[in-house]
């Protein structure tokens, strides 16, 4: 058991776990974010061009609710929500052409850095001492 929890703590400790539990984190958050743009701002608008509809609420009812006397429901209703369906399609276009543009824009950057040129290597130890004769003979001349 010892050896199981130090293990543990070293892979806990390592620098990729600690990035993917933040990457989790921000990735969930993210999610959050787009998923109240698609709910709250863009299915209004295609709600409202498809005629003030609620595009949320768009479905197909199977079976009606059953409802008691007094308005309360007894049994819900049975419906395929094409809606909701939609509007889960449009959040994962969103979600997913934003991970390909940050992709994008970090492949751009590695790119980038691969084509600096690298800077100058240190002359070793034989180049210094070339170095020094050449300069030796122009100085004699």
């Amino acid at each position: 058991m010892g050896k199981l929890i130090k293990e543990f703590k070293e892979f806990a400790v390592k620098g990729n776990a600690i990035d993917m539990a933040v990457a989790v984190v921000i990735g969930g958050a993210f999610g959050a974010i787009v998923t109240s743009l698609v709910n709250d701002i863009i299915m209004p608008c295609v709600g409202y061009l498809l005629g003030g509809k609620d595009f949320s609420q768009l479905a197909i009812v199977l079976k009606e609710a059953v409802l008691a006397a007094d308005g309360t429901v007894l049994t819900e209703a049975v419906a395929i929500k094409y809606g909701v369906f939609i509007n889960a399609i449009i959040s994962f276009l969103i979600i997913t052409f934003s991970i390909f543009l940050v992709i994008k824009g970090l492949n751009k950057l590695k790119k980038k850095k691969a084509e600096e040129p690298a800077p100058p290597a240190e002359p070793s130890a034989e180049e210094k001492l070339l170095t020094e004769i050449r300069d030796l003979l122009k100085n004699k001349q």
